[in-house]
């Protein structure tokens, strides 16, 4: 049975149990939102990790980090680099985009080495090996070829995987004749798009969506269905291009469940701050409630160098409004290959964002540790405040920065403390009434 079916029967197992306590909620509410479909467990029956976790309603939202070479810089040793900064930093999980190198090296290093789930895109891989490998066109992947990747790929012990099946020669038609500025930016939607072009056939993820959950079912791998047409820029965004495929992606979902796979929705992309909370209302009625899945979303185009920032704002408003799972955005996005620095800075604010959401959504102990850090900060504890800190390390060295790492002030405002003078005037006041009235000291 897979993950799915043991809820929806209400077989309690230990995956059930191991995540219900990493999650701290109550396992009976677990189990029936994995039924629902309103929460997934992602874990592949290959891959063992100790942070098994939930994604979807009534659960904290959950940070991604994208890793993974490229054409230009293929090297395994940077990637598992990256993914150890990723896991400091406290991201939820991780996927591999490689498309350079010997991808299948790479993706089971970093597998070896994720104590996390991990994603992958298989799309990738197998038209990546049709360019560098066999020296052909695009357009030449074979279907063969693309679900035999899958399958390796799931065998391997990826956890989930990004799967383009929404985007079918009807909305390839649509997309024609309903012109954006940015076309499609989806690297999975944009090759499928030409494939279909060239050879004049429906989307093989699309026609033959059965066989691809067979493979899933046997390995317990959570679909996440991409969204191929998602806008690539505000003047694209919430067009019918979008809302077309997010309508089939809810007719896939429901397939998906039938087959006993679990589901993840993924959603935009760039979008005006004031189209958020309807984008992710809209996901939810069409999808019957499946855990959304948003890239950022950015809330303006003109950023480069701080998407880390446009994409933060925007995730925080997504998940405040019910969007459960954050991929987060770099400082290099449009712009190059993340380093190692960028992914440190991507997830630290994509966790700022999902933090910022839990308050709102009053998941159990977010508020509570605001509270704690306010209490730290009343008493200029600095190295409690430190410890509380979502980047200590970052929190440290600006204390020490300030050369006042030693007094009880930063050097901000000094002797000049606005606690301190507050703490004084409360002490004064205490010392007052303890003197019958009368804060000086005669008699």
């Amino acid at each position: 049975m897979t993950i799915r079916e043991d809820a929806r029967v209400g077989r309690e197992t230990d995956l059930f149990r191991c995540c219900a306590d990493n999650e701290k909620i109550a396992i009976s509410s677990l189990m029936q939102g994995v039924a629902d479909g309103t929460i997934v467990i992602p874990k592949n029956i290959h891959h063992d990790f100790a942070k098994i976790m939930a994604i979807g309603k009534g659960t904290s939202t959950k940070v991604n980090a994208n890793i993974g070479s490229s054409k230009d810089i293929a090297r395994l040793g940077s990637e598992l680099e990256k993914l150890a900064v990723s896991i400091k930093a406290g991201t939820d999980t991780v996927m591999d985009l490689s498309m350079g190198g010997d991808l299948d090296a790479v993706r089971r290093g970093i597998l070896e080495n994720c104590p996390v789930p991990l994603g992958t895109v298989p799309i990738y891989q197998a038209v990546a090996e049709t360019v560098e490998q066999q020296q052909r066109d695009i357009v030449e992947v074979t279907e063969d070829h693309i679900f035999k990747t899958i399958e390796k790929q799931a065998m391997d012990g990826v956890d989930f995987m990004t799967i383009h099946c929404g985007i079918t020669r009807s909305l390839q038609d649509r997309l024609n004749k309903q012109k954006r500025i940015m076309g499609v930016v989806s690297r999975g939607g944009s090759f499928l798009l030409e494939w279909m072009s060239y050879h004049r056939k429906e989307n093989p993820l699309f026609e033959h969506f059965d066989d691809l959950l067979a493979i899933l079912k046997e390995h317990e791998v959570t679909l996440s269905l991409g969204d191929g047409l998602r806008p690539g820029c505000l003047a694209d965004a919430t067009d019918c291009n979008q809302i077309q495929e997010l309508i089939l992606l809810g007719e896939l979902t429901q397939r998906a469940w039938d087959a006993g796979v679990q589901v993840i929705i993924e959603g935009p992309g760039h979008m005006a701050m004031d189209q958020i909370a309807g984008n992710v209302m809209l996901q939810k009625r069409l999808c019957k409630g499946a855990p959304f899945y948003v890239l950022g979303p950015l809330v303006t185009d003109i950023a480069p160098g701080y998407d880390h920032i446009t994409g933060a704002i925007g995730g925080a408003m997504a998940a405040a409004a019910g969007a459960d799972y954050l991929c987060y955005v770099t400082p290099a996005e449009h712009l190059k290959l993340p380093a190692v620095e960028d992914v440190h800075a991507g997830v630290i604010a994509a966790r700022i964002a999902a933090h910022a959401a839990d308050l709102v959504k009053g998941v159990a102990g977010a508020q509570e540790r605001d509270d704690e850090m306010a209490r730290r900060r009343n008493r200029l504890d600095w190295k409690g405040q430190i410890e509380m800190s979502l980047d200590p390390d970052k929190a440290a060295r600006f204390r020490k920065e300030g050369l006042s790492d030693k007094g009880p002030a930063c050097s901000m405002c000094g002797s000049y403390c606005a606690i301190q003078v507050f703490n004084r005037s409360e002490h004064n006041l205490e010392k007052e009434r303890n003197n019958g009235g009368c804060g000086s000291n005669c008699d």
